[in-house]
């Protein structure tokens, strides 16, 4: 699984475009083959910052999609970031739920 991160900061005269346009790449990526998710956040400790974050079940699934037109555009939306955007791709090999907390925390009795 990959997970894929991009931090930017708009400018907040200029949400109301970003969100609208990243609204539209989360809702068609979660239609895409090979997207588990995908979600839009706002960051509530910088309110210039948007968030847009997926996962990808494989690396072929996430190569189809930035080579799509609509990662294009959002391509075009990191070219209103004040600073420069923070891209990550990371590689998951693992993933643990709830269960993993029970387990840890019942080892403390």
């Amino acid at each position: 699984m990959i997970l894929s991160t991009i931090r930017m900061a708009i400018p907040v005269e200029k949400h109301n475009d970003a969100l609208k346009i990243l609204k539209s790449i989360a809702v068609q990526s979660r239609d895409t083959p090979g997207c588990l998710s995908c979600y839009l956040c706002r960051d509530i400790e910088d309110s210039n910052v948007l968030m847009l974050q997926g996962n990808w079940d494989a690396e072929e699934s996430l190569t189809c999609h930035i080579r799509s037109d609509e990662y294009r555009t959002l391509l075009l939306v990191l070219e209103m970031s004040l600073k420069q955007p923070e891209v990550r791709f990371d590689t998951i090999t693992g993933s643990m739920g709830v269960e993993h907390i029970e387990k840890i925390r019942n080892t403390l009795r």
